[in-house]
């Protein structure tokens, strides 16, 4: 099918920085994945849209935040300008060394990007997420969200053949800015020209690709060939089952928003990979440029996210051991991570996907099956929306109990909890009173941080391979 909007004069792509949203986990990793002096990108200061406004009446600030979710999401009349290619070329330059030692891909967790800090690698998300207005949406009403998602996504395939285009509509993590924007997730079903290019030519001699890829499945409703619809993900620390009207804490959250009418289950659908996955052609080509390059491929397979945080925790500790540190935890979430203050700090980081109780249970398990911590510094991400799976405030500091001396939450997010997350920015400064030894540590080489995590290879939810 061809987008009659399509021809020569068709203006410049839109940039890649007004693309992906920049309320997305993705992008708050993609703004920390490199040091402090090599950022340009001033998102980490912004305030996310569910964090503003706290001063207003519930009614108002819903119809507030809604027009600047609008406002700053995709413009309708340049959905045609949209650029996958670009905004690949966006991501790899980004990371401005002629060579790294290994570039790490896949979805969007932070514990992937700790690993390839830690290496000293770059790190290149295989999707990205895009926000669009929906004109007179309501947050309730998944079937026109569905619907209006449907048109959006089959103009961005039209403009990029190469990609699949997954919709996400989840009241639990978005709120009432389900209303007001559709979000969408972009995933390439092959490798991008860019990426390609980085590790045909920037991938030192001797180095690796490793992919790092979140095997989940959630219900998927099918839709024109390369669109796939979902209720709620996995990312939000619910259950499938949970996205229903006959389960009381989502009827609640329906109300807290002014949902209005949620319709029925609809449709029986099958599970697919979940939006985060990413499409696994990209796996086989990797395999296949390793081999033509001589490189190695390594594969980082995880159902359990939190399994993969306390692997690469673990990693860390290892590594710090050695160098008389690793007495520090630093447990952060969503996008309220920063690696480059880890390594600097000498911190074992423990990333945690949600601020949700089942989130918090598993840190806990984490630290309760762990020599014990001197110090435990507690980041949470407030979530933004009304929802009764979130870990309070007593569960956070919980967490830092387990601390041997010092444990403690972070004051300013705790003031501003569960409803005002604040700019990501925060987490590069956080904690303020961690001593920096002078001059960075060695990077931590491929070989050796896979062999840590291969000791975690029977961990249940995580799997490590090379190829």
């Amino acid at each position: 099918m061809t987008n009659p909007n399509l021809d020569s004069t068709r203006i410049a792509a839109l940039p890649a920085a007004r693309v992906v949203c920049a309320d997305s986990v993705c992008r708050a990793l993609l703004a920390t994945a490199v040091p402090p002096q090599q950022r340009r990108d001033s998102v980490l200061r912004r305030v996310p849209v569910l964090g503003r406004r706290g001063e207003l009446p519930p009614d108002l600030r819903r119809a507030v935040l809604a027009v600047d979710a609008a406002d700053e999401a995709v413009p309708l009349a340049r959905m045609d300008d949209v650029d996958v290619d670009a905004v690949a070329a966006w991501i790899a330059g980004r990371f401005p060394a002629a060579t790294y030692p290994a570039a790490v891909l896949g979805s969007p967790h932070g514990a992937a990007v700790h690993l390839a800090a830690a290496c000293r690698g770059a790190w290149l998300p295989t999707s990205f997420t895009l926000t669009a207005p929906w004109p007179g949406g309501s947050a309730g009403d998944w079937v026109s969200a569905m619907a209006w998602g449907t048109r959006l996504a089959q103009r961005l395939m039209d403009r990029n053949p190469a990609i699949t285009v997954r919709q996400v509509h989840d009241p639990v993590l978005r709120g009432a800015l389900c209303g007001a924007t559709v979000s969408l997730q972009v995933r390439w079903r092959t490798l991008p020209p860019a990426y390609r290019d980085f590790l045909e030519r920037r991938i030192a001699a001797g180095g690796s690709s490793v992919l790092v890829r979140d095997l989940r499945t959630w219900p998927v409703l099918d839709g024109p060939p390369g669109y796939g619809f979902q209720i709620g993900t996995p990312t939000s620390g619910w259950t499938a089952a949970g996205y229903r009207t006959d389960h009381p804490a989502f009827r609640r959250l329906l109300h807290e928003i002014a949902a209005g009418r949620w319709p029925g289950p609809g449709p029986a659908v099958g599970p697919g990979y979940a939006e985060t996955s990413g499409e696994p052609t990209i796996d086989a080509e990797l395999h296949r440029a390793a081999a033509a390059t001589g490189r190695a491929h390594h594969r980082v397979y995880y159902t359990d996210p939190q399994a993969l945080s306390a692997g690469v925790a673990d990693m860390y500790r290892a590594w710090w051991r050695s160098a008389g540190g690793g007495r520090h935890a630093l447990v952060h979430t969503a996008r309220m991570t920063d690696p480059w203050r880890s390594i600097r700090g000498r911190m074992v980081p423990y990333w945690c996907e949600s601020s949700s109780r089942a989130v918090v249970d598993a840190v806990q398990l984490w630290l309760a099956g762990s020599e014990p911590f001197d110090r435990i510094s507690v980041l949470p991400d407030p979530p933004g929306s009304p929802d009764d799976s979130v870990a309070t405030l007593t569960h956070w500091r919980a967490v830092a109990a387990f601390a041997a001396r010092d444990g403690r939450v972070d004051e300013l997010v705790a003031g501003r909890y569960p409803l005002l997350p604040p700019a990501a920015a925060h987490a590069t400064r956080y904690p303020v009173d961690v001593t920096e030894p002078a001059g960075p540590p060695a990077p931590l080489p491929v070989a050796e941080a896979l062999r840590h995590l291969g000791a975690c290879n029977g961990l249940s939810g995580l799997v490590i391979a090379s190829a």
